[in-house]
């Protein structure tokens, strides 16, 4: 990493110690995503010594330094999980979560794309606000997808100030966070930043937005809680939530927080983020979505879990050619964990073949050159 890069970072954020194997490490809120499909019937866990196969991972191996960004136009410190290009003109891909979620979500996943890259393409995943380590110096309830989209762009452009030295982004988001990366991508551009793509992680309009009416009956069958982070692990892989048990013990231990109540009533660990808390701000999330992305400047994929179907607007615009579209099998909503290596080769390739397909700049070098 050249010195330029390394007095970008530096000038801007405080490091971290290394991540520890604790369990507030692993940052990653698993309430269902908008359109993820809960299990219905599922009454509170039984209380039980906890199943040390299921303890939690630390984040450590996975990125190479856990940062607090301050973002004064936002009233954030935002977590960010990095891992820079091993060039400071190489590409960034930037990770969004979803709703319920944290960046860890995207940590076996960044591990893989590191390795298949040796370290050319970096990762940034953050925490948005109200979710995992991102903390507030103002009121931070609102959650409406103009404000989340305002925190994503306020984060990078604090981070690379200079649109001219800032690295290429490749803007990568799961669920709601992919209604966030598809509204920042313009806004990048009219900035001059450079932008090689923008990949969609298992969401479309059409079914998102039908699914609204019934998120609060599924999230009725979900536990208020858990005894152990252990065990909020073993649900989650046992409900086939995350079918991934290693990427869940890494994610799902940060969707937690200890209980504020002495009461034997109250489960030990509840939810960091309440789901239905944020039920106003759905809507917002999804409307007019993918007129966005199909209006995207940039290169477009769209990778979906299973055989979802398209709305009118994105099956005009595939039968058009307007985008990529990848379908993964056996895996779930939380694709990105269910498989991860294969999610890596799929976005490897789409940032190998368009890395110099980027709007405003020509003779962009190839992977891998000096």
């Amino acid at each position: 990493m050249s010195d330029l890069y390394r007095s970008a970072i530096s000038a801007r954020i405080a490091k971290l110690p290394s991540l520890p194997p604790s369990d507030e490490d692993d940052e990653q809120d698993e309430a269902t995503n908008i359109i993820g499909l809960l299990p219905t019937g599922m009454g509170p866990p039984a209380l039980r010594t906890p199943n040390a196969a299921f303890s939690p991972i630390s984040a450590s191996e996975f990125f190479t330094e856990a940062i607090q960004v301050s973002v004064p136009s936002a009233n954030l410190d935002i977590r960010v999980y990095h891992t820079p290009p091993k060039l400071a003109s190489g590409t960034l891909m930037v990770c969004h979560h979803g709703a319920g979620y944290s960046g860890l979500t995207f940590a076996c996943f960044a591990k893989e794309v590191s390795d298949m890259t040796k370290g050319e393409l970096g990762i940034l995943s953050l925490d948005a606000r109200r979710h995992g380590k991102t903390t507030s110096t103002a009121p931070d309830e609102d959650l409406s997808i103009d404000v989340l989209t305002a925190d994503l762009l306020g984060l990078l452009r604090t981070l690379y100030p200079d649109p001219a030295s800032a690295p290429t982004f490749l803007l990568l988001g799961h669920s709601m966070g992919g209604s966030v990366v598809v509204r920042t991508c313009p806004m990048l551009l009219e900035l001059k930043y450079k932008v090689a793509g923008v990949a969609v992680l298992d969401v479309v309009e059409g079914s998102a937005v039908e699914a609204l009416p019934h998120m609060h009956s599924l999230l009725n069958s979900r536990p208020d809680g858990f005894d152990s982070l252990e065990e909020a692990v073993e649900w989650h892989v046992n409900t086939n939530l995350i079918r991934n048990p290693n990427s869940a013990r890494v994610s799902i231990p940060a969707v937690f927080v200890p209980s504020s109540s002495d009461s034997s009533l109250v489960p030990a660990y509840q939810w960091r983020t309440p789901l239905r808390s944020t039920a106003s701000y759905w809507s917002s999330w999804f409307t007019g979505l993918s007129n966005k992305f199909l209006a995207a400047k940039a290169a477009r994929i769209l990778i979906l879990a299973g055989t979802d179907r398209l709305d009118k607007e994105l099956m005009i615009g595939q039968m058009q050619g307007k985008f990529q579209m990848e379908v993964l099998a056996n895996v779930g909503h939380m694709l990105h964990e269910d498989d991860p290596t294969r999610l890596a080769e799929i976005l490897v390739e789409f940032w190998k073949r368009n890395d110099r397909v980027i709007i405003g700049v020509k003779n962009i070098k190839k992977v891998g050159e000096n």
